[in-house]
């Protein structure tokens, strides 16, 4: 899953064309927007989908200025002035959240979505007031859900509705607070650094002032944050094996055993006593903590092992580091506070190629073949690469993109109301429904050891 970015600014209507559309014998012809005829709605669908041809000007580009960068403070700045102004003309309505908004949707939510969208600059104002759901407001929909880390779907259900109802004072705050966070990195980092920033549960790695590489990531849930720091990535791990931790012992492993018996050989992990004499999981009592007294081990295997074929050593004191997993499908979802605290990424190959680049002897094909051995190999990072985890929930870059994280941790200091909790929406709020999420059940994951 890509993730995009586009600008705040009021972005110009694609040029506009004549499209043909059939509805059993009867012909079309699409305009602008803001002129067409709706057909006959059935159900509160339209009886055909407008089409636009498409336009350069509306592709939305991943940004290479660095999150934390004199360039973002200065492109925040300038989002604060345009979201104060947008306050001062008294913000943005709220949409209508009785149903979802797609794609021929007929109804008069769609004309609020529209003010909505054109306030924001995610869709020009010709686009004017028609209540049908057509493809222009479609592309407008995946852009704001771009922007606000979303799955670009174009379809409006909870979570976009959610988003799209945050006051736009609440926004302002948003921004005014992570301003203070971006300035506090706004001094010489080195000149290659990673920045993982939490609430995005994204990574990228920096070279000589741009951006080299993106990783989406899976990141602490909830109830198992993952810290602010400043470190060094310092070794890497081919191959490693996964020694689970007396935390995850006690709040996972010891509850998946009490369910499911056949838990710990179906997932390839062994017990041994503090001899290292290895021990049959039915000598243990399942229904005690007894099994804190023991060391649990998944053997290798990129295939089942919770670390995947990579782990990245980051010197600290909370235990956490970075790491591939075999759970790839969750860097296709939007919701990705799934560890007890490390960090998950996506293409780690790539993310290891680039610690790696200026220790000699581990180019590409190094690593791929260390990988392919299946054997434990230990890589000390020279030089080692300074690693910043940070909390930034709204920042803006110099093309005038404004994105938007939600406060999943609860730290921007606006109560007990996080910025993606619904305005004037009657839908189940999005914390909760998340905070249920994050506590289904997982496969364990994450290490305190190697």
């Amino acid at each position: 899953m890509r993730r995009f970015s586009l600008s705040l600014f009021t972005l110009p209507l694609p040029k506009q064309t004549l499209a043909l559309a059939a509805v059993g014998s009867l012909a079309a012809i699409v305009a602008a927007p803001s002129a067409f005829a709706a057909g006959d709605a059935y159900d509160g669908q339209a009886e055909w989908a407008q089409r636009y041809d498409a336009d350069p000007k509306l592709t939305v580009s991943r940004s290479t200025t660095p999150i934390l960068s004199a360039q973002t403070v200065a492109a925040t700045e300038s989002a604060i002035a345009q979201l104060q102004n947008i306050v001062a003309r008294g913000g943005w309505p709220a949409v209508p959240a009785g149903q979802q908004l797609r794609l021929g949707s007929n109804n008069a939510a769609v004309s609020i979505l529209r003010q909505r969208l054109i306030v924001s600059g995610d869709i020009g104002r010709e686009a004017g007031t028609s209540p049908v759901f057509d493809s222009y407001v479609e592309a407008a929909v995946r852009r704001f859900q771009a922007r606000h880390g979303i799955n670009e779907t174009g379809v409006v259900a909870q979570q976009t509705f959610a988003a799209l109802n945050v006051p736009a004072e609440t926004r302002l705050r948003q921004l005014e607070t992570n301003l203070v966070r971006l300035r506090s990195f706004s001094r010489d980092l080195g000149n290659r650094y990673v920045t993982a920033n939490i609430p995005a549960a994204s990574v990228e790695t920096v070279e000589n002032g741009y951006v080299v590489t993106h990783h989406i990531a899976g990141v602490g849930k909830i109830d198992r944050q993952s810290p602010v720091m400043q470190t060094k990535a310092i070794q890497i791990n081919f191959n490693p094996f996964w020694t689970v931790p007396a935390s995850v012992i006690r709040k996972d492993l010891i509850p998946k055993m009490q369910a499911d018996p056949n838990y710990l050989s179906d997932n390839h992990i062994r017990v041994y006593n503090k001899d290292g004499i290895e021990l049959a999981p039915q000598q243990i009592n399942w229904n005690s903590l007894e099994a804190l007294n023991y060391k649990f081990r998944q053997d290798i295997g990129g295939d089942f092992n919770s670390l995947g074929v990579v782990r990245i050593d980051i010197a600290n004191p909370y235990g956490v580091y970075m790491h591939d997993t075999p759970a790839k499908g969750i860097f296709g979802d939007d919701f990705r506070f799934v560890s007890s605290g490390c960090i998950r990424l996506q293409n780690v190959r790539d993310y290891v190629a680039f610690l790696l680049k200026e220790t000699p002897g581990w180019d590409r094909d190094h690593i791929d073949e260390a990988i392919r051995t299946g054997e434990r190999i230990d890589v000390k990072i020279s030089p080692a690469v300074p690693v910043y985890w940070v909390y930034v929930t709204g920042w803006a870059a110099p093309d005038g993109v404004i994105q938007f994280r939600d406060d999943i941790y609860q730290r921007d200091g606006f109560g007990g109301a996080s910025a993606s909790a619904p305005a004037a929406v009657p839908a189940t709020p999005i914390p909760s429904s998340r905070q249920a999420r994050s506590s289904r059940l997982q496969p364990i994951n994450d290490d305190d050891e190697n």
